[in-house]
């Protein structure tokens, strides 16, 4: 009789750099042997799958505030949907409101998500103001594990002008932290959204065209550019297009600790979805905007070439009811899109399957890098002896069509509605507990747990 709480046997193992069939042995929440031959009363049995680290996706935004309304995922719907889709951890966005401090902002999210997250979770801190507080706050916040910081060069209420961002940089890598930025040129698209509701242009599709590709690659190349002059690390969230890519490309070649994120919507949707019929080019509304179908295959090459480190959701999902709170101007429609339980089925399909990436990469892109970057690694990112038993059985011959009616995010719509997939998460094990099988969550209500981050890696 063993003493393990779990026996994983039968599958083929499969991480950022290897690929072998073992069996797994868990107890107390972590893995403690890898092998072949090893049982338990209660094994379970993986045969003909493969077993894949717990996907991580750095970018959410549960429960979040946005132009006079709230995502329509919270806590425990979002990771509830998540860990159906096969990710056990996420790194979500607690932005600062006005005139609210730093650690004021981590109780608000951490109220948001206790009591209601089901799989493990940290919060970036969406930095909107900069004061003398602020300053002291955050090489404390780093240091009580929250390490990474959000920036925003848009939206009124949260943009920080580009002095406020090198200080940020500066502070952030005197204390070894990390600044995520959303680039997109602030007083352009002011601009351009001025001209277009003054000739009367009012629907979703204008607001693609209110945020051009140059805009996004310029602020891109500002923000590095930014960070090249104090050589801080920085990280570009949601890049949607070749050329904001390949601003990383360059600053990567001439040695600067620069990274960059791309999300699965901009390398499998495009800007022809904004001409659906009626309202429906609302529902593709995020920003940075989808682009021409082109830079989907660019994207493609800017992650295996190593350029692009990461792929994440951008997960900030609105009911068709709420988007009509921009029905006769684009720029009142609530920008986001859902997207956090079909990540892992999608990329492993379009980026495996159609010969993207190696599945190697495939972990690397979901789970590894952002664990590393992040601060969440070796605890998440990998199935090894001593990380957590964040497991998915994954049946690469499991055919589905991405469809609202099968999934779990709280909205009425699915921006991927009708795209097939071969291969899907069976089983998702959190800390070594089956929390969701078939389609299906069966965990515990509210076991998530906050995870404090340590020692961001820069890739």
């Amino acid at each position: 009789m063993s003493n393990y709480d779990l026996v994983i046997k039968n599958g083929t193992i499969i991480t950022a750099s290897d690929k072998y069939k073992a069996d797994l042995a868990i107890k107390d929440g972590k893995i403690v042997e890898i092998s072949s031959s090893l049982d338990a009363p209660n094994a379970y049995d993986a045969s003909g799958k493969i077993l894949i680290p717990g996907g991580v996706d750095v970018h959410t935004h549960l429960d979040m505030p946005f132009g006079g309304t709230f995502s329509s995922d919270d806590f425990q719907t979002g990771t509830k949907a998540a860990a159906i889709g096969g990710t056990t951890s996420i790194v979500d966005y607690a932005v600062q409101p006005q005139g609210k401090t730093l650690h004021e902002t981590i109780d608000i999210w951490s109220e948001k998500a206790n009591g209601k997250a089901v799989i493990d979770y940290g919060f970036h801190l969406a930095v909107t103001n900069l004061n003398e507080n602020t300053r002291k706050e955050l090489p404390q916040i780093i240091n009580d594990g929250f390490p990474s910081f959000k920036v925003f060069m848009v939206y009124d209420g949260m943009r920080l002008d580009d002095r406020t961002l090198l200080e940020i940089l500066q502070i952030a890598k005197d204390s070894h932290g990390l600044v995520c930025v959303h680039a997109e040129n602030y007083d352009t698209i002011n601009y351009r959204v001025n001209q277009l509701l003054k000739d009367g242009k009012t629907e979703p599709l204008y607001h693609a065209i209110s945020r051009p590709q140059k805009c996004e690659a310029e602020a891109t190349n500002r923000a590095i550019k930014l960070a090249e002059m104090s050589d801080a690390p920085i990280y570009i969230v949601h890049v949607s297009n070749r050329e904001a890519a390949d601003e990383i490309r360059k600053s990567r070649a001439e040695g600067f600790p620069t990274m960059g994120e791309t999300c699965t919507q901009y390398l499998l949707l495009n800007e022809e979805y904004y001409k659906e019929e009626g309202f429906g080019g609302a529902k593709y509304v995020m920003s940075p905007p989808l682009r021409n179908k082109k830079n989907n295959a660019l994207l493609w090459e800017s992650i295996r070439s190593g350029d692009i480190q990461t792929i994440a959701t951008d997960h900030c999902p609105f009911f068709m009811k709420q988007k009509e709170l921009g029905k006769d101007n684009f720029t009142k429609i609530p920008n986001g899109a859902p997207g956090i339980e079909a990540r892992m089925a999608l990329i492993h399909h379009y980026g495996v399957n159609e010969g993207n990436i190696s599945i190697n990469k495939f972990v690397e892109l979901t789970s590894t890098n952002p664990a590393k970057i992040f601060g969440m690694y070796p605890k998440k990112g990998t199935i090894a002896v001593n990380s957590d038993a964040d497991i998915v059985v994954f049946d690469e011959d499991k055919e589905i069509t991405i469809s609202v009616d099968m999934l779990h995010e709280n909205v009425d719509y699915s921006t991927f509605e009708g795209f097939k997939v071969k291969g899907y998460p069976v089983a998702t094990f959190s800390r070594g507990e089956l929390i969701a099988e078939d389609g299906n969550y069966i965990g515990k209500e509210a076991r998530g747990k906050l995870i404090k981050r340590k020692n961001i890696e820069i890739l």
